[in-house]
């Protein structure tokens, strides 16, 4: 069993410790929040784990082999490198940090402490893409990637009645780009490599943050569109355009069904089976990765993280998008 404690006490904490006790070699053994009394409602769901309020006790306890960390974006990279130097491994919520300086300062403390951590992107790691990724040659050479992911945010009701919540708060390195667009891009990244350039647009919001926006990447014979929103739907697959044919993905931020339309009619159905809770796939990830003492995963590379990360913060730049963390 590995022996975890989470930082963050929202639903996707609880949503990703549900999939975590699915593995069964998940052990929650604390809960870190900033108030006991969240901390301790939150710990009364999964059996009364110790609770933190103290993130130095918590990195100092030697009850943990390691944490998730759920906190807002602004928080992670000071949160995941205090664990890291007391020798915890770490797997962190997306996007793994405000930008690209603090995940390169992530990995150095993650090589420097010999530990493991990981981006907890979780499609790239469930088995739909995988099947994209293993049948991606059948179309021939590709030359386009479009990925939609828009999903009105029940918060922007708060918002229009002038309440700003954390998911439209730029203190907390938050906005559609991150929350939302970072679900196009990696799988992009994952299966292309970073781009050549990036053009970026976007609808700013009078919090300061983006509410949608759309990217257009450049490779040497192929191109990328990616469009993203917390403001508006949109029910648009993801295809992978080759010239024998076209990969189609139901969801990009959870693949379900994944299939091939030849240009000679023809279909090949890739969906695989995917019995388990979408957050289990990553979760088990980590778990194999600590068990078997590698520190860092073939999938969600660091390479790939700070990739990604330096592309979302190129596109924040051409649409005016500067956090606190981006002037340190």
């Amino acid at each position: 069993m590995i022996r975890f404690a989470t930082i963050g006490t929202n639903w996707i904490t609880e949503r990703f410790i549900q999939a975590a006790l699915e593995t069964e070699q998940f052990a929650l053994t604390a809960v870190y929040s900033r108030t006991e009394q969240k901390g301790k409602e939150f710990a009364a769901k999964f059996g009364d784990p110790q609770v933190y309020t103290d993130l130095e006790a918590l990195a100092s306890s030697s009850d943990i082999d390691a944490a998730y960390i759920a906190s807002p974006n602004s928080l992670h990279a000071e949160q995941a490198i205090l664990l890291m130097d007391h020798g915890k491994h770490v797997l962190c919520e997306k996007p793994m940090a405000s930008n690209a300086a603090e995940i390169r300062r992530m990995i150095e403390a993650a090589r420097r402490n010999d530990v493991l951590l990981m981006e907890a992107l979780k499609s790239t790691l469930m088995p739909n893409f995988r099947a994209v990724h293993d049948n991606l040659y059948k179309i021939g050479r590709v030359r386009r990637y479009f990925s939609s992911y828009c999903q009105y945010s029940s918060r922007f009701d708060a918002f229009k009645q002038g309440k700003v919540l954390n998911a439209f708060n730029p203190a907390f390195s938050n906005g559609a780009l991150m929350d939302l667009g970072i679900y196009c891009i990696y799988p992009m990244v994952t299966l292309f490599g970073k781009p050549e350039s990036v053009q970026a647009s976007a609808v700013m919001l009078s919090s300061g943050v983006d509410g949608e926006g759309s990217l257009i990447v450049r490779y040497p014979d192929m191109d990328g569109v990616i469009m993203y929103s917390k403001i508006t739907d949109s029910y648009l697959p993801t295809e992978i355009q080759g010239e024998n044919g076209t990969i189609v993905i139901d969801r990009i931020n959870q693949p379900y069904e994944a299939k091939i339309l030849y240009r000679d009619g023809t279909t090949e159905e890739l969906t695989r089976s995917q019995p388990q809770e979408s957050m289990y796939y990553e979760a088990m990830e980590f778990i194999d990765l600590v068990k078997n003492g590698q520190r860092e995963s073939q999938i969600n590379t660091h390479t790939r993280s700070l990739a990604v990360a330096e592309l979302m913060e190129e596109a924040r730049r051409q649409f005016g998008l500067r956090y606190a963390a981006d002037e340190a």
